[in-house]
């Protein structure tokens, strides 16, 4: 989020600071610009004083204005003219002045004759090498004798304003760069308990319902808000808890009447006939009914242990695991075959055994005789697999996108026994270690389980 708010907010900075910067730097220009038309206007009047009161070439009057000329252009290299109104000259500095047929002097000088000071020249910025020129006409008696006109280059004048316009850049990128700070603090301090959030849920939808959202400041709104969220998780935590607290009170308090029951229905047994199917019949969905109340049982303590998380070898857990189903599946007529490097993980031994046990079950469970099953430990990354593949009929995709949810068993496997709890179990134990299992096909047929747990806790985070 804060990659898609800062970026905003810079953009809208800059916006405001250019909206500001780019009319100060035109103010300054046109300042500096000014400052040199007033100058120039001074100079002319200056001039224009001067030239009232010659009468003829070659007069006094007439060599101390070209005498001022001279001097004026020597030192500040701004050429300067008095012309009268047919443009013949008059004094000028340099000597090649004259007023062309058109152009910029020219247009001046032919304002000038109508008694009033030529226009403001437009503005020149430093990229332009234009020229300002400034015209002065010279009365005498009330009437137009002639025109004094400067002409400047603007090179000084367009050196300062670049000189302005740098620092003017300079205090625009230091504004922004506080600007920027600033939108990076309080995006921090507004995204914080955002984040904080985020990381608090996260925990709590992979099992951590202990985690709660510490006060991390930020504006009220969101400081509410988290408080809000810690309540919510903690009436749902209360309401799990107590829904566990259940089904483990429930599943133990029955196993004693229901063991008692079954002590019955033997003694009856022992009153009737022998081989009486009714009384088998009962017998069997009391003992199933009995399992069914062990496996509730254990996954009330399942969902309700802490995983005991070390560094465990996995290939030697998933050997013996196998050795330890290894009677049971010779029994059956099914090979269980086992490919388990030695490979360290980061697991709950206890719970990952009890894991591998119910995949393990069920595999033998559903293999027809003569045919194999195999388990095969390897790494992949930042995790570490085993996988159990069987060669029983399978399931459908239908059946795979149902399996490990509880109590549910596939139409075809009614009549063999088990609860439909074991998968179940084996997902909330390994998931409390930040472990998974997935489900798929084995070719040519069977079901693939693979179940993962993380190499190291650095790859559970």
């Amino acid at each position: 989020m804060r990659t898609r708010l800062l970026p905003l907010l810079i953009v809208l900075m800059a916006a405001v600071l250019l909206a500001l910067g780019v009319p100060l730097a035109v103010g300054v220009a046109s300042a500096q610009q000014q400052k040199v038309v007033v100058d120039r206007i001074d100079d002319t009047a200056h001039f224009a004083a001067l030239a009232q009161y010659v009468t003829k070439q070659g007069d006094e009057r007439q060599k101390t204005l070209q005498s001022e000329l001279d001097s004026y252009y020597e030192v500040y290299r701004i050429r300067v003219g008095v012309f009268y109104q047919n443009t013949s000259i008059m004094a000028n500095a340099p000597a090649n002045l004259f007023v062309p047929e058109t152009g910029e002097l020219r247009d001046a000088f032919e304002e000038a004759l109508l008694s009033r000071r030529s226009e403001d020249p437009s503005q020149v910025f430093p990229w332009q090498r234009g020229r300002i020129v400034v015209a002065s006409p010279v009365i005498r008696d009330g009437d137009v004798v002639a025109v004094v006109v400067t002409d400047s280059p603007t090179g000084e004048m367009r050196s300062r304003i670049l000189h302005g316009w740098l620092v003017i850049g300079a205090g625009l990128t230091a504004a922004m760069l506080v600007a920027v700070g600033a939108a990076l603090r309080l995006t921090g301090w507004v995204l914080r308990p955002v984040r904080v959030l985020d990381t608090t849920t996260h925990a709590i939808a992979s099992g951590r319902l202990k985690s709660r959202v510490a006060a991390a400041g930020g504006p009220p709104e969101l400081q509410r808000l988290a408080r809000s969220f810690n309540e919510m998780a903690d009436n749902v935590e209360d309401v799990l808890e107590q829904q566990r607290a259940f089904v483990a009170d429930a599943s133990h308090q029955l196993r004693n009447p229901l063991a008692a029951l079954l002590l019955r229905i033997e003694l009856l047994a022992f009153e009737l006939p022998e081989g009486n199917k009714e009384i088998a019949s009962v017998q069997t969905e009391g003992k199933r009914l009995a399992q069914v109340l062990d496996d509730l049982l254990d996954l009330a303590l399942a969902e309700h242990t802490e995983a005991d998380l070390r560094v465990t070898d996995i290939g030697a857990l998933a050997a013996e695991r196998v050795a330890a189903w290894a009677p049971t599946a010779e029994a059956k007529g099914v090979r269980l075959l086992a490919d388990c490097p030695p490979t360290t993980g980061w697991a709950d031994p206890v719970t990952l055994s009890s894991a591998l046990d119910a995949v393990i079950d069920n595999a033998v469970k559903f293999t027809p005789e003569g045919e194999q099953v195999g388990v095969t430990v390897a790494a992949d990354g930042e995790t570490v697999t085993v996988v159990v593949t069987d060669a029983g009929p399978g399931l459908t995709d239908e059946e795979l996108a149902r399996i490990g949810d509880r109590f549910w068993r596939s139409n075809r496997h009614q009549n063999i026994k088990g609860s439909g709890l074991g998968l179940s179990i084996s997902r909330t134990l390994l998931h409390a270690g930040g472990g998974s299992i997935s489900y798929g096909h084995h070719e040519p047929h069977g079901l693939k389980v693979t179940v993962t747990v993380p190499r190291s806790a650095a790859a559970m985070a």
